[in-house]
């Protein structure tokens, strides 16, 4: 079966959001909004895009961040029925244009991750399109693979069975070190993974939810968890791949 629908983690991108919403929904994708404790304005844009018909709202008492708000969002995915949800952002930042490529590689090969690799235009930040080099030697070390081309983008397709089985199973990072940590450990798993170029562009309504110092130092414990967690898993990773 391969039933896709978008999961969209949203706090207070109320201008972007709809527009989002309409490029999915104009793909023929059903939407799950999830609201991580927004603001009553961007609340009330919620409420009026859940009218539409296959759009559904998870409402989360209390901010969760963009992890927390993903992870809601793929479980209500599951229960709704889906079989796989494509993971978007709720500011625009995605071109939604590459969006057939994605279901079409996932229908293609529905026991894999279809993960995005960002193309970046000259709207990128300086300071976080470097910092991500550094991110991209520890996923490289600590998943004991060159594999993972890109850990940071959030525009990608999860099968939703095994990707809930791992959040079943183990504590994630519920902020913005979930994108890099659930690659990882779905490496771990020899989680089948299929790559895609995406343009990116930052943002549409020019709001980031990134706190630097605090999302760094959850990042660099994230790495550091991840080492120790490698170095104890380092043998059976490397028989289940020499295994195929």
């Amino acid at each position: 079966m391969h039933k896709p629908c978008a999961v969209i983690p949203v706090y207070n991108h109320e201008h972007a959001l709809p527009l989002v919403v309409d490029a999915l929904r104009g793909a023929g994708l059903p939407c799950v909004l999830v609201d991580d404790a927004s603001s009553p304005t961007c609340a009330a844009v919620m409420d009026r895009l859940a009218a539409q018909p296959e759009t559904y709202l998870v409402r989360l008492a209390l901010n969760q961040g963009k992890g927390g708000a993903v992870m809601a969002g793929l479980r209500e995915a599951q229960r709704l029925g889906f079989s796989h949800a494509l993971q978007v952002d709720a500011d625009g930042q995605h071109d939604l244009t590459d969006l057939p490529h994605f279901i079409e590689a996932s229908r293609a090969e529905p026991q894999a991750l279809i993960c995005g690799y960002p193309q970046y235009d000259d709207s990128v930040p300086k300071g976080r399109l470097y910092a991500r080099y550094l991110t991209h030697v520890w996923v490289w070390i600590n998943s004991l693979s060159l594999s993972i081309r890109d850990s940071m983008c959030g525009f990608r397709i999860y099968p939703l069975q095994p990707t809930l089985a791992l959040l079943d199973s183990v504590a994630i990072g519920r902020r913005m070190d979930f994108d890099t940590e659930i690659l990882v450990r779905l490496a771990w798993r020899n989680q089948p993974m299929h790559w895609l170029p995406t343009k990116v562009h930052y943002p549409l309504d020019g709001l980031s939810h990134f706190r630097l110092w605090l999302d760094n130092a959850l990042i660099s414990k994230m790495h550091a968890k991840l080492f120790f967690g490698m170095l104890l898993r380092a043998p059976l990773i490397l028989w289940r791949r020499w295994r195929g």
